[in-house]
């Protein structure tokens, strides 16, 4: 995919200020430090749109970015980190619920996991919950250069099975060294251009 222009658009707190909708939507959802800051840049080959941390929990509103003029990605907050006040993270509940319910844009989630970690029970509800609504996944497995081959073969089988999806259907991701990009922007590129 080539990338022609990549910028920040609006952080929204409130669903009130979503933007209006015009260009198809493709949102990032996953729990909190799992890369989809990273995982964004990457795929624009930009190392400074979306703002990295590594303090979990810095993504605090939904970041809507304009890609090519033609599409959207939405950075949504993560979920499961523990030092986010429960007020918070009652806060975002409604506003990310809000944009998963009623986002007419929306044409896929890509959902990101740590191909290091068990499924948490976060992620479960929130695959279980996009199914429910009818939204198009993705899944994307992230960190795969810090395992070795035996490792992420390992790995991707279990959360495969865990899931009920084949493995292959899984996207191994590496923002370092670039796995996996070409195929995610398949993917990406298919869900806009299916309606």
């Amino acid at each position: 995919m080539k990338i022609s222009s990549s910028e920040y658009v609006k952080s929204v707190f409130n669903p009130a200020d979503l933007p209006r909708e015009s260009l198809p939507e493709i949102a990032f959802a996953g729990r909190s430090n799992v890369g989809k800051s990273s995982l964004i840049n990457s795929l624009v080959k930009q190392r400074k749109l979306a703002r990295t941390s590594s303090d979990p929990g810095k993504t605090r509103s939904i970041i809507f970015y304009r890609i090519n003029n033609e599409f959207l990605f939405v950075d949504l907050p993560g979920y499961g980190y523990a030092r986010v006040s429960r007020e918070l993270r009652e806060a975002w509940r409604p506003l990310v619920e809000g944009y998963f319910r009623n986002r007419k844009s929306l044409r896929a989630a890509v959902v990101i996991l740590d191909i290091r970690r068990e499924l948490s029970s976060g992620d479960r509800d929130l695959l279980d919950w996009l199914k429910t609504l009818k939204i198009s996944t993705v899944i994307v497995l992230t960190k795969v250069d810090k395992l070795s081959r035996n490792q992420r073969e390992k790995q991707q089988k279990l959360i495969g099975e865990s899931l009920g999806v084949e493995k292959e259907s899984l996207i191994l991701f590496s923002g370092l060294t670039g796995e996996g990009r070409d195929r995610l922007w398949k993917r990406i590129m298919g869900e806009i251009r299916a309606i």
